[in-house]
């Protein structure tokens, strides 16, 4: 039977991210996931694809405060307070508003960076809409992750790859909120819900991947010769792209932890 190996949640986009036994999930995706995120001055988000170093920003959870590191900085300190004043950003076709978190927060990223930045933190009265095409109903919304709320990673599939490219690869690199423990590669391609711990999600599409897959999750390196994306695609090209896990939608509510057991509903044929 199929068994959740791991949780994840990334308070800050294209950050680091914390591992979890037990997860609240919303509809929106994991709570507490890509509730930040880091803008330039146009409002444009930034993420590892030009900024890889910002794996080595670790976020903790200490208190009633998230609080960031990155090498031998001085941790940053954030409020889950959602005040600030608002700021128009961009995410891939999206538009939206989201809330300034302040000088100190622009400082130490734009030190980060070396570039200008702000931090902005998502809007209680701004949501964002998911993909008509993909959302569940109407008004279903997501956070600041690239497009859908959570993301299946599958570890036979990962065994797979290793197997292909003849090195270990870690499953951080691909970057998931949910992983499922099963003995058949890519078998998410042909699944249509996924039911944990009474909490139903249902498949949007399968994720496409970049070059954020060649970063070391820990040092913030890239691969230099492109792996695993290079050995990826010699199996997992497609029209749309290079392959690897699937976006989910959750359909209410729930609670789901690590152990939890995994029903697997196909696609009907």
């Amino acid at each position: 039977m199929a068994r959740v190996s791991a949780l994840w949640i990334y308070p800050v986009k294209s950050c680091g991210g914390i591992a979890l036994e037990t997860v609240e999930v919303l509809t929106q995706g994991f709570q507490g996931d890509r509730q930040w995120m880091i803008v330039d001055a146009d409002g444009k988000f930034l993420s590892q694809r030009q900024y890889p170093q910002l794996a080595r920003v670790k976020p903790h959870i200490t208190e009633d405060n998230l609080t960031l590191t990155f090498d031998d900085f001085s941790p940053l300190k954030l409020s889950p307070k959602t005040v600030g004043s608002l700021k128009p950003v961009t995410i891939w076709r999206n538009q939206t508003q989201a809330l300034d978190q302040g000088p100190e927060a622009a400082a130490w990223f734009s030190e980060v960076l070396q570039t200008p930045c702000r931090l902005v933190r998502q809007s209680p009265d701004h949501p964002r809409p998911l993909n008509p095409k993909y959302a569940l109903w109407e008004t279903q919304n997501v956070s600041f992750a690239d497009g859908y709320p959570v993301l299946l990673t599958n570890t036979a599939s990962l065994k797979l790859l290793e197997e292909k490219l003849g090195a270990a690869v870690s499953m951080n690199q691909f970057r998931p909120n949910l992983v499922v423990e099963t003995a058949q590669p890519f078998a998410e391609d042909h699944w249509q819900t996924v039911d944990i711990g009474g909490t139903t999600f249902v498949t949007a599409k399968p994720c496409e991947r970049c070059i954020v897959i060649t970063t070391n999750q820990t040092t913030g390196d890239r691969h230099p010769n492109q792996e695993p994306l290079r050995t990826l695609g010699t199996f997992r090209r497609t029209a749309k792209g290079i392959l690897f896990g699937i976006n989910l939608m959750p359909t209410s509510s729930g609670k789901i932890s690590v152990g939890d057991a995994v029903i697997l509903n196909p696609m009907s044929s």
